[in-house]
């Protein structure tokens, strides 16, 4: 994937740049071609754009070269003594090459008769002397650079944010799944507790956690799941508690009445919650109570569990592994774009309100 990625990058950033640079040299080649046109009474002047096009070809050369090798090679892995060396070397011999050329071979080659007005031995698109053609090139070598080097930073930018992106989701799927060894863990324990005592139960709730373990094999692994999914599990996981609690515990759960079915949230937010809830605020020797509260309108969710605190419990009542990653995976996902609000402030009752933006 990573690969694909920075091939993807690669060649966007290809096109772009080589695009860029194709209407460029595609315009240059056309202003002889104008120019000749408004020029001329009758016809386009062939003569005259084939000369220009031969001034302007060792530039297209000059471009050709340092684009495609000595930029990628030594601008690029920043080895600019011999990048800068090279542009010299480069510019001299082509200018060089050119002018001798003009003064003897071009006349021994072929004859062409040329219109007075236009300059003989001059390599350059304006008919400048050696040293100014030399200036021009420096000043063209450095243009492709300029604009190579703006590409690459765009592509590095792109890279790092897409990176950025990546290394988050990897931390939000790494807690995601710390809390499911810690969540089944506990459900387990509450199994084998139960297997002595009633075997039925016990059996039941088997059941219900093969419910919940397919939710978290097949369904939790994608980034949003529907908020109706997301309920059905915390029920299935209070519809086991109930199982090993019976009477002892007054549980009541609220869901929204309006259809939940295309309302997307992140997976195992809730569950959290409500297994702090089961505990921390439940006791077998005093009533204890869980009330649970989903609401939701077109922008939000939120969810409020209130759970009763005995005095053991509010010593022990304390940010654990679960709450924490949830905590950490809330950062993550929403940055400073979401509510959490522990009141502890009670000895009697300890309450958690969360609130998130609907997914898109």
């Amino acid at each position: 994937m990573k690969l694909k990625f920075n091939i993807n990058i690669d060649i966007k950033q290809i096109l772009s740049e080589n695009m860029l640079y194709g209407m460029v040299w595609l315009v240059v080649f056309l202003v002889p071609i104008l120019n000749s046109k408004l020029m001329a009474e009758e016809h386009v002047n062939l003569n005259n754009i084939i000369i220009a096009w031969c001034k302007i070809a060792p530039y297209f050369i000059i471009f050709l070269i340092h684009n495609i090798f000595i930029a990628p090679k030594l601008l690029i892995k920043r080895r600019y003594l011999w990048y800068i060396l090279s542009d010299i070397v480069l510019l001299a011999t082509v200018f060089a090459v050119v002018d001798l050329y003009e003064h003897y071979i071009e006349g021994k080659l072929f004859v062409m008769d040329l219109p007075e007005y236009i300059p003989r031995h001059r390599a350059s698109l304006t008919d400048l002397q050696w040293h100014w053609n030399m200036l021009l090139g420096i000043f063209m070598l450095g243009t492709n650079a300029g604009v190579k080097l703006i590409f690459k930073s765009i592509a590095d930018e792109r890279k790092m944010e897409v990176l950025k992106r990546r290394n988050l989701q990897a931390e939000m799927e790494y807690l995601k799944y710390q809390i499911n060894p810690h969540f089944f863990m506990n459900t387990l324990n509450n199994i084998h507790a139960l297997i002595d005592i009633d075997t039925e139960c016990a059996k039941d709730s088997v059941i219900e956690l093969s419910k919940m373990m397919r939710y978290v094999l097949y369904e939790s692994g994608a980034r949003n799941i529907s908020l109706q999914n997301e309920l059905q599990f915390v029920s299935n996981y209070i519809n086991l508690m109930r199982i090993r609690y019976t009477k002892d515990i007054d549980i009541t759960f609220d869901k929204p009445r309006q259809d939940t079915s295309r309302i997307f949230i992140p997976p195992l937010l809730f569950i959290v919650f409500v297994e702090n809830a089961f505990k921390h605020g439940v006791s077998y020797n005093t009533p204890s109570f869980i009330r649970i509260d989903v609401s939701c309108d077109d922008k939000y969710v939120c969810c409020s569990v209130i759970n009763s605190r005995t005095a053991d419990a509010s010593a022990s009542h304390k940010v654990g592994i679960g709450l924490d990653n949830v905590t950490k995976r809330l950062e993550l996902l929403y940055n400073k774009d979401y509510v959490l609000e522990i009141n502890d402030t009670d000895p009697k009752t300890y309450g958690i309100k969360l609130i998130i933006p609907i997914s898109e």
